[in-house]
């Protein structure tokens, strides 16, 4: 695919890689880039760098937890801007913690990380399906092929986004449903350096997993990647081989994480 002409929405736009694709998306030429966001004023704010750099864009306050919002945003969308060629759902969260970690906040980012790509689905793929196409953009993460130390809500609702984005693509993909799911490592973005600010440790595992790289490094990943129509999009090429070592050997290799956690958490001890 490529962006130029088309409708776009990029839910978690307001900032980090949401902004950077948003933004990107502009200057690529896109029909109209709809930047949905928690953040009602973030949302326009980015939507008005677009419109001024000469694309068109709107901001949309949108909780990606409330399937209603996400309706009412599929719906303004088409009526007001056009059919939504490419959705991005991107907006995401992070939760510290391992099986300890308390319901309340299993439950917010499992609404935040994985329900919101399915109300997204639910509500695209009718309209999209009667038009005979169009294209879905999870963003996942490493940690939903890998894992991520130190964070089992955020790795387990990360692999059960790559899990939705699969099986989007294995059952709609004949009736023309393209679908990718972005899987960057550390990227410079609020969450990320918000947990390194606090010293966590599996904010220590992602800078030792590899190098950070900036939103707009994903960003160029990301149009490359739809560009290919590649399901899996890779903005650290490195994940690919992490991904076979596992596959290959996954004793060994849960050896050697097992290894790197406990250095990493006697080193934030």
């Amino acid at each position: 695919m490529e962006i130029r002409d088309r409708v776009v929405v990029v839910t978690g736009g307001a900032s980090g890689i949401g902004r950077a694709m948003s933004r990107r998306f502009g200057d690529e030429g896109a029909a109209a880039v709809v930047v949905a966001d928690l953040d009602g004023p973030a949302a326009e704010s980015v939507a008005a760098d677009i419109t001024r750099a000469g694309g068109r864009a709107i901001g949309v306050p949108t909780d990606v937890t409330v399937e209603e919002d996400v309706i009412r945003l599929v719906s303004r969308t088409e009526d007001e801007v056009g059919p939504i060629d490419l959705f991005c759902s991107n907006a995401g969260i992070a939760v510290n913690g391992g099986v300890e970690t308390a319901n309340q906040q299993w439950q917010r980012i499992w609404d935040v990380n994985v329900m919101a790509h399915v109300y997204a689905a639910r509500a695209l793929l009718p309209l999209m399906l009667a038009r005979g196409g169009g294209y879905l953009l999870n963003t996942a993460s490493a940690a939903g092929l890998l894992t991520n130390l130190g964070a089992a809500p955020y790795a387990v609702t990360k692999h059960a986004a790559v899990a939705l984005a699969e099986w989007l693509s294995i059952t709609h993909g004949d009736a023309g449903i393209k679908v990718s799911c972005l899987c960057p490592q550390g990227v410079r973005t609020p969450m990320l350096l918000g947990g390194l600010a606090d010293s966590d440790p599996a904010g220590s595992a992602v800078l030792a997993s590899g190098d950070m790289i900036e939103p707009e490094q994903v960003a160029e990943a990301v149009v490359a990647g739809l560009r290919d129509e590649r399901f899996f999009i890779l903005p650290h090429p490195e994940v690919a081989e992490y991904l076979k070592r596992k596959v290959e050997d996954p004793d060994r290799w849960l050896r050697g994480m097992r290894r790197l956690w406990a250095r990493l958490s006697g080193a934030s001890g």
